[in-house]
């Protein structure tokens, strides 16, 4: 199957699900189903359902829409390719050190919390903070179990 050549991202933090479809080449319906089949993808929602999209899921619905319709994946097979490139991709990423604490704690609240991405750096008061409330929360849970 030929590829096919899809639109430039535009330079905006949020799309919506028809900006989406049409930088994808996907119908709405199926980035819904999509949403259902692949835990990574988790738009923000707002009044009345509304689906707001960030850069990097515009990207990963095109890493998702070339392996199912580009390299023939099932959508079994393209989950378990995706969270094999993630896991690289983060591997890679460090090894470089491309990756700091902050980009762990980032990935955390986007995808658990649907919260926009923190900009800390490494010595920012406000990570230290956090690192400290965590800790707390982490030593609650275990006194639970």
């Amino acid at each position: 199957m030929e590829k096919s050549i899809l639109p430039s991202i535009p330079a905006k933090r949020y799309f919506t699900i028809g900006e989406v479809s049409e930088l994808c080449g996907v119908k709405p319906h199926v980035l819904r189903y999509w949403e259902q089949e692949f835990t990574q993808l988790r738009p923000m929602k707002r009044r009345g359902n509304r689906r707001y999209y960030q850069r990097h899921e515009v990207l990963m619905i095109r890493r998702i829409r070339d392996l199912l319709y580009d390299q023939g994946f099932t959508i079994t097979g393209a989950r378990n390719k995706l969270q094999e490139l993630v896991g690289l991709d983060r591997e890679a990423r460090r090894a470089g050190g491309e990756l700091s604490d902050a980009d762990f704690i980032d990935d955390a609240v986007t995808t658990h919390n649907n919260l926009p991405m923190l900009a800390l750096s490494s010595g920012d008061e406000a990570l230290q903070t956090l690192r400290k409330e965590l800790s707390q929360i982490r030593d609650l849970l275990s006194e639970l179990h």
